[in-house]
């Protein structure tokens, strides 16, 4: 689709991890911060401001290194940002993720009480991501990144999550990852469905016009205004557990794949059921162009090929009527490995942790994240499946299985154990670069 251009976004103000696709393959690193000296936290901001990248500011040949700077509701308290300023943010970002952990299915070995220290803490005030196509060039950003915190000792460093690509570009589940990303209205970024109208600014960026038409901005404007909500998620995985549940449900090798794509909605290529439905097509997988083009409503309303309950048919069920207005709940969603893969075939769990931080960028925590992890992920009101939650990322409760639609008989698998571990995370503020001045400037 071509893309309207009734909107102008402030490009070089808009910090680039808001609306770029993360470079493939890539290196990753997530540095968190607590402010202990107001005055320090404000050259913080300053010096951010000089270390940040806009969409329009490539930092490497290849424009695929930058920086990002957020700041959490509690780091923005810690700045000194009053009171009637931070209650125009969304309140969703104001309680915190760790406050919200029922309605986003964090119970059990997910809940709060389990996270990693210090995420979901009062402490943590400021997360700086760095993002290269490599090592070498994330060594680059990071150091492009230091000199914002170095040397101020009212800013403390109280946590680190390094990330890269395994050397199939593939998550630990063994799926090709980052295959999806929306088209956004003015960037001048091509979405990967073409068959999908770009979504409005306003979804993605505040200060903007959104799908409903309206114009979300925290004040004042000058804080608000080009900035973007962001969600951060370390999930751990068992990949041990998961190949034995694919294993175990099987009848053969072969079986085995189609479980794990009927349970996905993709083959681990990235080739989808829908055009794939019945074998893989790494030749597919592998056309960043033909891989994400498709429908459901239109080509298999039953679910037959891409069951309604799989993972990218609930994350994303594009034309599907039922699940009401789908554009209202998109998002941009990025995920980075970290920790070391498990060796092919080892079916028992090394103890080691491994999984994927994930990002969620958007203008709409309630409608487009909390929607969406609430919904779509933990519920199955929209798509006629009963208790049945997402079988990769749910929070299952070891009793629901999973329910493959055939002809003339569907196939029952057995009850689905929680695959993805939630480790902690942050609710954060991506604000623009002329909001980091001014973040840097503020006076008691």
């Amino acid at each position: 689709m071509s893309e309207a251009a009734d909107v102008e976004l402030e490009l070089d103000d808009i910090q680039r991890g808001v609306l770029s696709p993360r470079p493939t393959p890539y290196a990753a690193a997530y540095l968190a911060f607590r402010i202990d000296d107001r005055a320090q936290g404000r050259e913080l901001m300053r010096r951010s401001a000089a270390a940040v990248t806009s969409v329009t500011d490539p930092v490497s040949p290849l424009g695929e290194t930058w920086v990002s700077v957020a700041v959490t509701c509690s780091g923005l308290a810690a700045l000194g940002v009053p009171d009637s300023s931070l209650d125009t943010f969304a309140w969703e970002f104001r309680q915190g993720m760790a406050a919200r952990a029922t309605a986003l299915g964090d119970e059990g070995a997910s809940a709060p009480e389990n996270w990693e220290t210090p995420l979901g803490s009062p402490d943590v005030h400021v997360v700086i991501a760095a993002v290269a196509p490599d090592p070498l060039h994330l060594q680059e950003a990071v150091d492009r990144a230091r000199p914002a915190y170095d040397r101020l000792p009212g800013v403390t460093a109280i946590w680190r999550q390094d990330c890269y690509a395994l050397p199939t570009e593939k998550e630990h589940f063994g799926y090709l990852d980052g295959v999806s990303h929306p088209a956004v209205e003015g960037s001048g970024i091509a979405g990967s469905n073409q068959l999908e109208i770009p979504l409005k600014a306003g979804e993605f960026v505040l200060g903007y016009p959104d799908e409903l038409g309206g114009t979300r901005t925290p004040q004042p404007p000058v804080l608000g205004r080009n900035g973007s909500y962001a969600v951060f998620r370390k999930l751990h995985q068992k990949v041990a557990e998961f190949r034995r549940y694919l294993k175990d449900n099987a009848t053969d090798p072969a079986d085995e794949e189609l479980i794990a794509a009927k349970i996905m909605g993709r083959w681990r290529s990235g080739a989808p059921l829908a055009l794939a439905p019945q074998s893989d097509d790494p030749r597919l997988g592998a056309d960043p162009h033909r891989r994400n083009t498709f429908l459901y409503e239109r080509d298999d309303p039953a679910g037959f090929t891409t069951p309604g309950g799989c993972h990218i048919r609930r994350a994303n069920p594009r034309d599907a009527s039922v699940a009401g207005e789908v554009r209202l709940h998109r998002m941009i969603r990025r995920g980075a490995v970290y920790g070391p893969p498990l060796p092919d075939g080892v079916m028992e769990d090394d103890g080691a942790d491994r999984g994927l931080m994930f990002a969620f960028i958007g203008a709409h925590l309630g409608r487009q994240f909390e929607f969406v992890q609430s919904e779509w992920m933990n519920d199955s009101v929209f798509f006629g499946a009963g208790s049945a939650k997402d079988p990769v990322t749910g929070s299952q409760d070891g009793v629901t299985g999973f329910t493959i639609p055939r002809r003339p008989l569907r196939r029952r698998l057995a009850a689905l154990p929680q695959f993805v571990v939630t480790r902690g995370g942050e609710y954060c503020f991506l604000p623009s670069l002329s909001a980091l001045r001014w973040l840097g400037d503020l006076h008691d």
